[in-house]
């Protein structure tokens, strides 16, 4: 196993979701729908998806937006030092306790500035592999998240450790079952298979939503 790659402290948090703040020295490990986890310790970890990653702005960075001329290794001293951390949104998908991964809401969130890791190819095969894609359902449920462009990154990535490891036909499964739990909701499902099928498991989506394409 590769070793966990820290990305950030939590700010804040709730039972569905947390807030993680960052230096913009780490962003290059974090992406859009990467799977991190929270490690509460005796054995309990929150995992999550990354659906939101935003800079906020202060004072000195409006002056420098409207400054005419302003010097490059100002720019990049400000990018690398500033004290303003970097952002990202995550949406609480599941937890493992005892070794148990479950696809439920954990049962008490993290804590402030509790340190949240990148999930490794092999965690994330482990998370996406237990039971039958439940966490799923968390994703489809929160309101205001880009929810096709979500899954269509979480799959993705997914897909990427699965076929490494010698299980090419996962996004083709992860695909039918978004298919069946949005049947009865053909707006979303076109807006999910959208995305999934500009992504690079656009093959293996192809097959998946053949039966109602």
């Amino acid at each position: 196993m590769t070793q966990a790659i820290q990305i950030g402290r939590l700010l804040r948090a709730g039972t569905s979701g947390f807030v993680v703040g960052c230096r913009v020295t780490q962003l290059d490990s974090p992406s859009f729908g990467a799977l991190v986890k929270a490690p509460a310790g005796a054995g309990y970890d929150i995992f999550g998806l990354i659906y939101d990653i935003h800079v906020d702005d202060d004072g000195l960075v409006r002056q420098l937006v409207t400054a005419e001329g302003v010097d490059e290794s100002v720019i990049n001293d400000n990018r690398l030092n500033r004290n303003v951390p970097l952002e990202m949104s995550v949406l609480a998908v599941g937890y493992r306790q005892g070794g148990q991964i479950y696809h439920l809401l954990p049962p008490r969130p993290p804590l402030s500035l509790d340190v949240i890791l990148l999930c490794d190819p092999d965690e994330l095969r482990r998370f996406t592999s237990a039971g039958r894609f439940g966490y799923f359902r968390h994703v489809l449920r929160a309101q205001d998240l880009p929810v096709g462009e979500v899954l269509a990154a979480h799959v993705q990535q997914a897909q990427r450790a699965h076929t490494a490891a010698g299980d090419p036909g996962w996004a083709s499964r992860a695909t039918q079952e978004l298919i069946t739990l949005l049947r009865d909701d053909y707006p979303t499902l076109m807006q999910v298979l959208g995305a999934l099928s500009d992504m690079a498991a656009g093959e293996a989506v192809a097959s998946g939503a053949a039966g109602i394409l």
